[in-house]
């Protein structure tokens, strides 16, 4: 019997959605919350004592469950949900989204002239089954002027992303190396994914 391919994808990031446009896999969105009324099931707090790796990898793994939870509740077709949780692993400390401009600045002035890590976990679900990868990767910055800073800022693009940058954009001018999965520092890594698909027995 011929299964129908096309997942669920349980992300409000439009990076995703291009990503998995990108690959040929065929989707459909499943949305939760949006702040401020976060749908308590997918805690991303930091847990004092949590590596940088177990926090992604949790965060991720808890959008499926709840997401799965979901397609029951919502007598939705039974099809496989993917997820996706992005972080900056800086000297052992999770980076995420900024909370506002100045904290933007203090994470772009950390990261000026280093390297960092980028984890991004993905999970799939589908009923009580639940698999995940995890993609490493290490970007280096540039030295970074503080008018460089306050500039990128101010256009607004590093509000909603992990370590207050996007590669995908402006951002960019400010990477002098990179070494891993460039999809999976955008926010999904598309080898993972790929292979949590096969896994389901989803056609890629």
């Amino acid at each position: 019997m011929m299964i129908d391919p096309r997942i669920y994808l349980a992300s409000r990031s439009p990076r995703r959605r291009e990503l998995l446009t990108q690959a040929g896999i065929r989707f459909d969105m499943l949305l939760f919350r949006s702040p401020p009324r976060d749908d308590a099931e997918v805690d991303e707090t930091w847990l004092a004592g949590e590596t940088p790796e177990a926090y992604v990898v949790r965060v991720a793994e808890a959008k499926a469950r709840f997401a799965a939870d979901l397609i029951e509740h919502r007598h939705l077709p039974p099809r496989p949900v993917l997820t996706a949780d992005t972080t900056l692993d800086l000297d052992g400390e999770v980076i995420g989204k900024p909370s506002h401009e100045a904290d933007a600045m203090a994470i772009l002035a950390r990261l000026s002239g280093r390297s960092h890590r980028v984890l991004t976990a993905i999970a799939m679900a589908k009923g009580p089954r639940l698999e995940h990868r995890l993609s490493t990767s290490e970007v280096r910055f540039r030295a970074l002027s503080s008018d460089e800073i306050r500039r990128y800022v101010s256009s607004g693009e590093p509000m909603d992303k992990a370590g207050a940058y996007g590669l995908q954009g402006r951002a960019a001018l400010f990477v002098e190396e990179i070494r891993g999965s460039y999809s999976g520092i955008v926010g999904l890594p598309l080898c993972e994914t790929a292979a949590l698909l096969n896994d389901f027995e989803y056609p890629v």
